[in-house]
């Protein structure tokens, strides 16, 4: 419920100052960042989204998250790589800079989990399959191609994510 009420504090707060956005029909953008937490104990998750826009508000693409952990007799490595779809709101909320972008939208993939225990030597996938996510983010653009964003949501590994942005163009 804490992270829900962030999620939607973080998301007026955004809209609030945002004034047309930053994204458009044909922009490819790619996400390159880092978990602040994860769903399983230790390591970092890293991950990476590319999309491209289909229409005014609608990007779609693919992602990918890996995080890996090593402690005491225990290591496992978890690996997500899924499609995902962006309904971008800048329209729907009147948005009119240049630097803002704000989305949300749904994933769908496949999640490796594998593990071992050295000391009673154990090992096995545990949780592989399918896994479906849902997620909100927002970009702000220090540049024309270049930016921050942050995510929120089921999106891999973490439930949290803040990286780079970048438009191919």
């Amino acid at each position: 419920m804490k992270t829900l009420t962030t999620l939607i504090f973080t998301f007026f707060t955004i809209t609030t100052f945002a004034q047309n956005g930053a994204y458009s029909k044909g922009d490819k953008l790619l996400n390159i960042g880092i978990g602040v937490n994860s769903y399983y104990d230790g390591g970092i998750p890293l991950g990476a989204s590319f999309e491209k826009g289909i229409t005014e508000n609608i990007s779609v693409g693919a992602q990918a998250d890996f995080l890996s952990a090593d402690y005491a007799s225990i290591k496992f490595t978890a690996l997500y790589i899924g499609l995902r779809a962006s309904y971008h709101v800048n329209q729907l909320l009147n948005i009119k800079n240049d630097k803002i972008d704000l989305y949300g939208g749904p994933t769908l993939g496949y999640r490796s989990f594998t593990w071992k225990d050295e000391d009673l030597n154990l090992g096995d996938d545990y949780g592989s399959g399918l896994f479906l996510g849902v997620y909100i983010g927002g970009k702000y653009y220090i540049h024309k191609n270049i930016g921050l964003f942050s995510e929120l949501g089921a999106i891999g590994s973490t439930n949290a994510r803040i990286g780079v942005a970048f438009k191919l163009n």
